[in-house]
């Protein structure tokens, strides 16, 4: 596998092997291995679950595959993946097109509550992969939920979303799987919808609903650019570590001091206002970047428009609105930018579902 080299800056150089490897290796238990009363159901269990729009980490500097954290802002948004699961006697059987990230979190929560039979798996997901919603944090919190709810709940949601995050991993070649990147934001909000911060260490720390019966438009502009694999590897930890160093400090004291404060007061206009700076601040810059400044051009014609929130979501090249316009008005706006909308949706502010 690669060997990628990582610079955060003038005294901050290493190399990162980035290894693949199968499925049920290298589990982490997180401390959570203990001796369980497991209540397996006879019925199957289906969990649906939102994805996510990530509006941007605080410090790259703080995360890497196989390191959770780095801290991060996001909210759920009704775009669902669905998950089955049935206790079987025997092995696993998985029914989804990407079994190894599957079979790997069975194993880790397997191992970690001690249970010693199989699994029947069908999954769903949104099908919008590696452009910003959240594809495989929103599939692996169904999976673990349900997984969860099957043996009589004897894990925690907290405990289930800090699990995923240490074991978070990505399918690679020939059935084998790398770390990830990730913040905690994903699990969080589709757990318990709504907006959420989160600090290092998969921390919550601030949760709330809003945007109730606001629009959620995502236009997803043509971008050559890969925001998967190497080439995200590449992107989170070189540019956007060493502009990270510079901008986080700022990056913590617009949250802290006027996002939050903005979310509880369910304002909109003052959080996209927040938001607008943050893109050109730290990592954020640099993701952006990645797909060309014409993502900047975009969003700024769009927030000329008098859009109350506009932000691109993750690596990209996703850009999430939040606007009380219909699907026919934004669609007027975005005709000239030669741009369209893939999804048009809400805010979530349930979370998990079981059905």
């Amino acid at each position: 596998m690669a060997i990628l080299k990582i610079r955060g800056g003038d005294l901050d150089f290493v190399e990162y092997e980035f290894n693949s490897f199968n499925p049920g290796e290298f589990v982490n238990t997180c401390g959570f291995e203990a001796q369980y009363k497991l209540l397996p159901l006879n019925i199957p269990v289906k969990t649906r679950v939102p994805g996510r729009i990530h509006l941007t980490v605080l410090d790259m500097n703080r995360f890497a595959p196989g390191r959770a954290g780095g801290g991060g802002i996001g909210f759920a948004i009704k775009v669902y993946a669905e998950v089955e699961v049935s206790t079987t006697p025997g092995n696993y059987t998985i029914n989804y097109s990407r079994p190894s990230i599957i079979r790997h979190f069975l194993e880790v929560f397997s191992k970690t509550v001690g249970y010693t039979g199989g699994f029947e798996v069908t999954a769903k997901d949104h099908e919008y992969k590696h452009v910003g919603l959240g594809s495989t944090c929103t599939i692996l919190t169904a999976l673990a939920n349900a997984a969860n709810r099957s043996l009589g709940d004897p894990l925690t949601p907290d405990q289930l979303r800090i699990l995923i995050g240490n074991n978070y991993v990505e399918e690679t070649e020939g059935g084998l799987i790398a770390y990830g990147f990730e913040t905690g934001v994903g699990p969080a909000v589709s757990t318990r919808g709504g907006m959420a911060i989160l600090g290092d260490s998969l921390t919550i720390v601030h949760q709330h609903s809003f945007a109730e019966g606001k629009n959620v438009h995502i236009v997803i502009p043509p971008s050559s650019i890969s925001s998967a694999g190497e080439e995200e590897f590449s992107l989170l930890m070189n540019k956007a570590r060493s502009l990270d160093y510079r901008d986080r400090e700022l990056k913590a004291y617009l949250i802290m001091m006027d996002f939050i404060p903005a979310l509880d007061k369910n304002e909109i206009k003052k959080m996209g206002d927040v938001m607008w700076e943050i893109e050109f601040r730290g990592s954020k810059r640099a993701e952006i970047e990645h797909h060309s400044f014409e993502i900047y051009q975009y969003m700024h014609k769009l927030r000329k428009t008098g859009l109350e929130f506009v932000g691109m979501s993750s690596v990209g090249p996703s850009i999430a609105v939040i606007t009380d316009l219909s699907k026919e008005g934004l669609s007027q706006i975005l005709r000239p930018l030669n741009l369209e909308i893939a999804v048009s949706t809400y805010v979530d502010n349930t979370g998990i579902t079981y059905i």
